[in-house]
Parts: C-alpha cells; sequence; structure tokens
C-alpha cells in the first residue's frame, strides 16, 4: 500500500531521528573520553550504525522506511515510489536527522561539556574523507551507496504493487539492510566514513554548527557537498539499473 502523505512526515521523522540519534550515539560513545564504550573501536561503530538503521526502518514501516533521500530517489526512478511524495521523504528525512543529532548531543551533554579534546568532536555527527579528494571521495561515495540501494530494490520484500518499500518484518526484513549497512562500513567505510546518505550528513552537520560546544572543530563545509552528492548519484544508478533489469 502507497504510504499517507501524513504517515511519510511523521514516520520519516521519527524514524531517521531514531537511525541518528543511535548511530550518533554509538560514535560518541566510542569517542568521548568519559564514556564506559570509550574507544570500542570502528567495528563496534559499523555494527551500531548498522543496527541504528534496523532500529530506525522498524520504527518507520508505515512509511516504507526509506530513511535516506538516495533510497527514495533509487525507488522513485525504479517506479516503485510516486514522484509526487519524493519531497515529502526527503523534507521530513533532513528534519528528523537534524532532531537525531541534537537529541545525541543531548544524551551526551555532560561528556562534551568535559571532553578534553572538543575540537575532535564533528566526526561524531557527519563524515570526512581520510584523504581527501573530492573526485575519488564522491566515487566512493557512489559505489557505497549504489550497494545499499540496489540491494533493497533487489530484496524480495519490496511491494509486489511496486508502490512503496513493503518489508515488514518478514524474511530477513531490516535486519537485512542491518547487515548491508555493515559490510558496507567494514568493507568501504574507510575512505570517507560511508554517508551513503545525504540526510544522514548533512543535516547533523547543520545541526552540530548549531551545538553549543565549546571549542568544537571546523564544520568543513568545503566537504560537505561530498556525502549529499555521492549517495544521489549511487542511489539514482541503482533505480536505473534496477529498471532496465527488473525483466531480465
Amino acid at each position: 500500500m502507497t504510504p499517507t502523505d501524513a504517515q511519510i512526515w511523521l514516520w520519516e521523522i521519527v524514524g531517521t531521528a531514531v537511525l541518528i540519534l543511535l548511530g550518533a550515539g554509538v560514535v560518541a560513545g566510542n569517542q568521548l573520553l568519559k564514556s564506559t564504550v570509550h574507544k570500542g573501536g570502528p567495528l563496534m561503530i559499523n555494527i551500531g550504525w548498522g543496527f541504528a538503521v534496523f532500529a530506525g526502518a522498524s520504527i518507520a514501516w508505515k512509511s516504507g522506511a526509506h530513511l535516506n533521500p538516495a533510497v527514495t530517489l533509487g525507488l522513485a526512478v525504479a517506479d516503485k515510489t510516486e514522484w509526487s511524495q519524493v519531497p515529502i521523504y526527503i523534507c521530513a528525512q533532513f528534519i528528523g536527522a537534524f532532531i537525531g543529532a541534537m537529541l545525541c548531543y543531548l544524551a551526551f551533554k555532560k561528556n562534551f561539556d568535559v571532553e578534553p579534546h572538543p575540537e575532535d568532536t564533528r566526526g561524531i555527527f557527519c563524515t570526512g574523507p581520510q584523504v581527501k579528494n573530492y573526485f575519488w571521495n564522491v566515487v566512493t561515495e557512489v559505489i557505497g551507496t549504489f550497494v545499499l540501494v540496489f540491494w533493497i530494490l533487489q530484496s524480495p520484500a519490496i511491494s509486489g504493487s511496486g508502490d512503496t518499500l513493503d518489508l515488514g518484518n518478514s524474511g530477513l526484513g531490516y535486519a537485512g539492510v542491518a547487515f548491508v549497512v555493515l559490510v558496507i562500513g567494514n568493507s568501504l567505510g574507510g575512505p570517507t566514513g560511508y554517508a551513503i546518505n545525504p540526510a544522514r550528513d548533512l543535516a547533523p552537520r547543520i545541526a552540530y554548527a548549531l551545538m553549543p560546544i565549546k571549542g568544537k572543530g571546523s564544520r568543513e563545509w568545503n566537504y560537505s557537498w561530498v556525502p549529499v552528492v555521492g549517495p544521489v548519484i549511487g542511489g539514482i544508478l541503482a533505480g536505473l539499473l534496477f529498471a532496465v533489469t527488473k525483466n531480465v
């Protein structure tokens, strides 16, 4: 069934907020000194992000649980989502991601207050490259996002009506998406931090700019377009490939 506009607004905001709260939260717990899971390592972070997707998507099942503009665009290109609803999805996802980042800050507020290296806290909320090269950083994000969106499109849990995602909790369901995010993080996350979601990166970056963290680091606005453009291209390419191969 095609979700209503109201369902999209509500559940994409709530689901994306939970995604970012838990995803940024695992990075905060790993990085901030006064945390019981300090220095848990990149595997802990990747597992945390994977199951943050599981939690957010499970909550947002009534909207189709896109939680990601790249997923929404890929589904629209593949004729699985109505184009008229694409702006609603994307606006709700950005709002939810901003809220989730702010909730993460509130959860760790006292930790931020005593953090000895606040200049290094931007990475809790948004991504950055290990080796900055805009073209190749975009390529990395395109590839990672393509894998995610194409897997979602190929999942047998997609609605037979062709209107939208309908993963529900059948089969692998949202746990399958969590495993895909986990393997993308472990396999392709090293170069850029695998944003693979424009809302996941840009909205928390804006939120970070507004957070009253004393001594916080640069927002890296000069890089901020990369984790938007790369995932958008990757999602669209996945939708195009699905569209031309669906009858093969």
